[in-house]
């Protein structure tokens, strides 16, 4: 491990190298030379953690300690980096994903000014090792640093366009809510801090048993708050839609490679933690699949495009959650890869047809374009398949992994999870449909300038179809083949812990082969149906101006969340802002203030007319004064 340990700090320091040139030579930097730097040190990177990805395949994990980030009597924090099998699968989604996206944003934000686009680029290699930091990171400290990191360029990317003030306030949205979540996670690491007096991994971990049950579910909760917020999951899920409005790319950074998958990392990390909390398992089970029916009803009625591939991510996510509460951590973080090639392939595609229709993202104005734009039509098609579940796609496999482990936990948490696979297939080849197939339904100025994407929107296409055709065949189950998931066997040693509590609390429910072939052809089979009906229905769309009414109109609208949110917690505390404004600044501190100056004003004016230039006047003043003094003195 010797180079791995001389090497592995390059991995976010390139990113940061990036972020620096392209910001500060922003002003002189040529279009292609700051897509040259921005891309390729995201390659670099990712070269780099596969030679590390190589070096922990055996089982290898080393902690490489660079400087004391914090050194008292009572704490030291270590600037730390953990290289494992858990840090190293996502060094290669985050820098893979990445550099396919930077490729694609060279061609993407071509009409950007130079200095713009540099900025943009800036901005992405921070993203990209915000999150760097975040995975690596040996300890919580490290770790929150590079979630707060992202969290930052999460506001600065989606309000990147901030003439529009939409995008500000969607921006605004984004960087409020998590910190709500964030500041849940920052209490739960003072907590651990307080009573293990450590913050790293290793011996948070080693002396877990040294904590209280209360302690352990206090903890845990806290976590899992900050886990909703960056993830996107019921109650602070709403600003993840929203932050539709930055550029497509980013979109697909924010949804496959960095951002979401945050939450998911970090309970992944702090497996034995939660499988030490049962209360905490349960409560993340049941909102992340809240979250992922929620989410999919939603999507249904949604005609922008971006937006329903939005919601899917937060019902991904939600899918994911599932995972981690029932105790399938592998099931959960092979989800998360497959999500991140199918999610990329589907936004980059949304990218291409937004980039070929000039801006339009209303699918009711498309359709048709399955014949102006055939690769990103094919491969569009290939990452529908993969989201639905359609086996030997990626996310048949990852997504079947979890909801068995649902069955066994508890029968209704696989049932609500197939409705919400159903609607999965459902939503998006009504998406698929609607974009491709029929007639189109946009103007003739759209249709003329109709074409297929340049070769770098279209290779990163292509590169994350095979991925999400082939992505989930690491990780083929054992009713088909007996070593066929070489991902679990990969991952053992981080889950290796939690894994023999949770098999032996689940032993009497093995499922048996029977069985996970049966809930396996519901699962396609459902899907399928929902395929086929969708295709049916949206396949020869015609556009309509019926105005939607009933439940189909409340789902259109997003069930009013936003609106209720804005009622019992937004309009509140700006009534309670104006208030302190008004009331309690500028009339009583304010007027304070500024009596004191109006006071001291007025006393000057006053005063200043003693002075007549009259000696007279004078000599008067001076024998009153003595006389006074006199008076004073002989009372006294």
């Amino acid at each position: 491990m010797s180079n791995t340990l001389q090497i592995v700090w390059l991995i976010p320091f390139l990113p940061l190298i990036g972020f620096l040139i392209n910001g500060l030579g922003r002003n002189q930097l040529s279009k292609s030379l700051a897509g040259i730097i921005g891309s390729g040190v995201i390659l670099i990177s990712f070269l780099i953690s596969l030679f590390v990805f190589f070096q922990v395949k055996n089982g290898n994990t080393h902690v490489a300690h660079y400087f004391d980030f914090i050194n008292t009597a009572s704490l030291k924090v270590g600037f730390d980096f953990q290289i494992d099998q858990l840090s190293s699968l996502f060094l290669l989604i985050i820098t893979g994903i990445g550099f396919l996206i930077h490729v694609y944003s060279t061609s993407y934000m071509h009409e950007e000014a130079s200095n713009n686009f540099a900025k943009y680029f800036a901005y992405l290699n921070l993203f990209v090792f915000s999150m760097l930091l975040l995975v690596m990171g040996g300890n919580f400290i490290i770790m929150f640093i590079g979630w707060e990191g992202v969290g930052l360029c999460s506001y600065l990317l989606i309000g990147y366009w901030f003439k529009d003030n939409a995008n500000n306030d969607a921006a605004n949205k984004a960087f409020i809510m998590n910190r709500i979540g964030d500041f849940g996670f920052l209490l739960a690491v003072f907590w651990m801090i307080a009573k293990l007096h450590t913050a790293d991994y290793g011996l948070v971990f080693k002396n877990v048993n040294e904590l209280t049950a209360f302690d352990i579910t206090g903890i845990t909760l806290l976590l899992f708050v900050g886990a909703t917020g960056k993830s996107a999951q019921i109650p602070l899920y709403t600003w993840l839609p929203d932050a539709m409005a930055g550029p497509t790319p980013v979109s697909a950074l924010i949804h496959a490679a960095t951002m979401v998958t945050a939450g998911i990392y970090m309970i992944a990390r702090s497996n034995i933690l939660f499988t030490m909390a049962p209360f905490t398992q349960s409560v993340i089970a049941a909102i992340g699949l809240a979250t992922a029916v929620l989410a999919a009803t939603i999507a249904l009625k949604q005609n922008d495009i971006k937006k329903v591939l939005a919601y899917s991510t937060v019902s991904q996510l939600g899918y994911m959650f599932l995972g981690l509460g029932v105790g399938a951590y592998t099931g959960a973080v092979f989800h998360v890869m497959t999500h991140a090639f199918f999610k990329a392939l589907l936004f980059l595609g949304a990218g291409s047809v937004i980039h070929a229709m000039g801006g339009q993202q209303d699918m009711r104005n498309m359709g048709g374009l399955k014949k102006y734009m055939s690769i990103t039509h094919i491969t569009f098609l290939l990452g529908c398949l993969a989201i639905a579940g359609i086996p030997p796609f990626s996310g048949f496999f990852s997504k079947d992994e979890i909801l068995a482990a649902a069955f066994e936990k508890n029968p209704v948490y696989w049932a609500v999870g197939v409705l919400t696979a159903f609607m999965t297939a459902f939503y998006m080849f009504r998406l698929y449909a609607m974009t491709f197939h029929g007639k189109f339904r946009g103007t003739h100025e759209e249709e003329h300038h109709l074409h297929e994407s340049p070769l770098p929107i279209t290779v990163p296409l292509i590169i994350l179809a095979i991925l999400a055709v082939v992505g989930g065949w690491v990780g083929i189950p054992k009713v088909f083949m007996p070593n066929g998931h070489r991902l679990e066997a990969f991952l053992e040693p981080i889950f290796a812990q939690s894994n023999l509590k949770v098999a032996a609390l689940q032993e009497a429910h093995a499922l048996s082969n029977t069985t996970e072939y049966a809930l396996m052809a519901v699962s396609v089979i459902g899907a399928l149906i929902a395929l086929l009906y969708a295709w049916n229905k949206f396949s020869k769309y015609e556009k309509i101006s019926e105005e939607e009414t009933g439940l189909a109109k409340i789902i259109s609208n997003k069930w009013y969340v936003d609106e209720f949110y804005n009622a019992i917690i937004v309009k509140p505390i700006q009534s309670m802002a104006g208030f302190f404004s008004n009331v309690v600044e500028k009339k009583s501190i304010d007027g304070f203030v500024n009596g004191v100056g109006k006071a001291v004003n007025y006393g000057s004016r006053q005063i200043r007319l003693l002075q007549t230039g009259q000696v007279s006047a004078y000599m008067l003043m001076m024998v009153a004064a003595v006389l006074i003094l006199f008076i004073i003195q002989l009372f006294l």
